[in-house]
């Protein structure tokens, strides 16, 4: 299975380890590999990932790693990597 990360996942995944990196390059980059290694689970288990029930469609799925979400579809047999947030974002 193919997976395809957005122009607004990579831009998103590229802002947060820049900011974990002003205070642990090394942390940003051990961050950096544990997300691909989470978006790679996809590939073995594609079902993974609770649906978002607030979409209303069940192609839609979040991963959770550690304070983020990541956000992905399936379509065409091909997952998405559409959105990456952090949940602190919303705890203001």
């Amino acid at each position: 299975m193919n997976i395809i990360w957005s122009p607004l996942a990579i831009d998103r995944t590229a802002e947060i380890a820049a900011y974990i990196a002003q205070d642990k390059p090394s942390a940003a980059e051990k961050w950096i590999n544990a997300v691909f290694s989470k978006i790679e689970q996809l590939e073995s288990s594609p079902g993974i990932g609770r649906v978002v029930t607030e979409i209303r469609n069940d192609q839609f799925r979040e991963l959770i790693y550690g304070n983020s979400a990541l956000y992905i579809a399936l379509k065409n047999n091909k997952y998405l990597f559409l959105q990456f947030d952090t949940v602190s974002r919303y705890c203001r």
